[in-house]
């Protein structure tokens, strides 16, 4: 399944549009993923399910970022080596990040489960949802490593010139989720556990793929034995930090919906209870759903963006980023009209209309889905400063929008306009962000234009 790419050469529109599309497909199957979770949970187990899972999204998206971090990191030194005819390195940066990232959240996911119960009541759950959300989380959480094995290593695969089948990890494990999640859930009656396992046995599939891929030796890009010395520990440590340090902006991009789903969960509670809670839970499936699609645009960028970075090619960096903006901003426009002429169709997927969190769901996304044009720029403009080895403009405007911003627009905001403040916190974020964003840009090129 390797697909004709040269970073170096090929025209900047086609090269963009090799990537784009199955990098698209893939993110729509993930979307399936997260879709197809939400509806099974809602119709099959009902209003307090949702409301629990969503609790305990955060721990998904820490678990997520941290692969994004290295998978972003990892591709990035190994384009810009792979620009300089340096294969062997580009290969142990492959390797390193695999193995350390999969031992780091082992130990890390196995310490969550002991304290399941408590770490659920810290992420805002109520007692009436506690034993639902510990029980999805100790059928989910151990299996993280797997998911965050299939969030980075895609990035690998797409870089050693194989989209096509970093699609396929994606597409495969959505459609065996979208099946057992029937048969868990509807067929077998196994509630929680059903649609947390169903999750599960897909991520596995999908790391397996992963592992199969950059174990044959005849790809570019494939694991190589590990040195256990003193010497080469501390090369590793070396090379680790400096791919955390690259991808640190992506795992905060995550983190900053996990904060946003954490500080909104308590908000809604404090306002509306728990179906204020499933409500918001509705807009938390669709919110990662659009955040996944740019950066699927931001991803099939990265590899163009960070290899004629590394080899000189400034006017093709400019033509990649310009590119990736003008489709994400398009995107944006649609999700918005979408979301705002069928919020109760969107809505009547997750819940019926008897509960009582249908009608609060169908008042606020259309308030919700306002700043998804602002989310554009701003994804994809931290992506390209990620791309370029800009790490310290990255991490500021991902700081800004993802924690100072959202967290003061989500309890300041409400406090002046009740309910739909709690609403018009993200997108009112997304426009501040966009404003340092357009800041730091116009910065540069006084800087350049002098």
């Amino acid at each position: 399944m390797k697909d004709s790419i040269d970073f170096g050469s090929m025209e900047i529109p086609k090269l963009f549009r090799k990537l784009l599309i199955p990098t698209v497909l893939g993110m729509v199957f993930s979307a399936a993923f997260v879709i197809t979770d939400g509806i099974f949970v809602g119709k099959g187990i009902g209003s307090d399910a949702l409301a629990a899972v969503n609790i305990t999204a955060p721990l998904f998206l820490i678990n997520a970022g941290i692969g994004l971090m290295f998978g972003v990191g990892a591709s990035v030194v190994a384009s810009i080596h792979l620009s300089q005819g340096k294969v062997k390195t580009a290969r142990i940066n492959v390797t390193q990040a695999v193995v350390v990232s999969s031992l780091f959240l082992a130990l890390l996911w196995a310490t969550v489960c002991t304290f399941a119960p408590q770490i659920a009541v810290l992420l805002g759950s109520s007692e009436r949802l506690l034993p639902l959300a510990v029980e999805y989380m100790y059928w989910s959480v151990p299996f993280f490593v797997f998911s965050a094995l299939l969030s980075s290593g895609m990035f690998f695969i797409r870089l050693d010139g194989s989209p096509n089948y970093a699609m396929m990890c994606n597409a495969i494990p959505a459609l065996i989720n979208i099946v057992l999640d029937y048969v868990f859930i509807f067929v077998y009656g196994w509630g929680m556990m059903g649609a947390a396992l169903a999750t599960s046995l897909g991520y596995v599939i999908g790391a397996a793929m992963i592992l199969v891929y950059l174990g044959k030796k005849k790809h570019i890009l494939h694991f190589c034995p590990m040195k256990w010395s003193k010497k080469s520990m501390q090369l590793t440590w070396r090379n680790v930090k400096y791919m955390c340090r690259l991808g640190a902006s992506t795992f905060l991009c995550e983190a900053a919906i996990a904060s946003m789903m954490f500080a909104g969960n308590y908000v809604f509670i404090a306002y509306l209870g728990e179906d204020g809670v499933a409500a918001f839970s509705i807009a938390c499936y669709f919110f990662p759903i659009i955040f996944m699609v740019y950066n699927a645009i931001g991803q099939s960028a990265q590899p163009i963006l960070s290899y004629n970075f590394g080899a000189g090619y400034e006017e093709r960096v400019r033509s990649a980023f310009r590119l990736a903006l003008v489709t994400a901003v398009s995107c944006g426009i649609v999700f918005f009209a979408v979301t705002a002429l069928f919020s109760p169709q969107i809505v009547a997927l997750f819940i019926d209309r008897s509960y009582p969190a249908y009608d609060i769901a169908v008042a606020g996304m259309p308030l919700f889905a306002s700043g998804f044009i602002f989310f554009a720029v701003n994804i994809v403009s931290i992506g390209y400063f990620q791309s370029v080895e800009r790490a310290r403009p990255a991490m500021l405007v991902t700081v800004l929008r993802g924690f100072v911003f959202m967290v003061i627009c989500l309890f300041g905001l409400p406090l002046l306009l009740k309910v739909p403040g709690i609403w018009l916190a993200v997108p009112l974020a997304e426009v501040l962000t966009f404003l340092v964003v357009t800041t730091i840009y116009w910065r540069k090129r006084q800087l350049v234009h002098g």
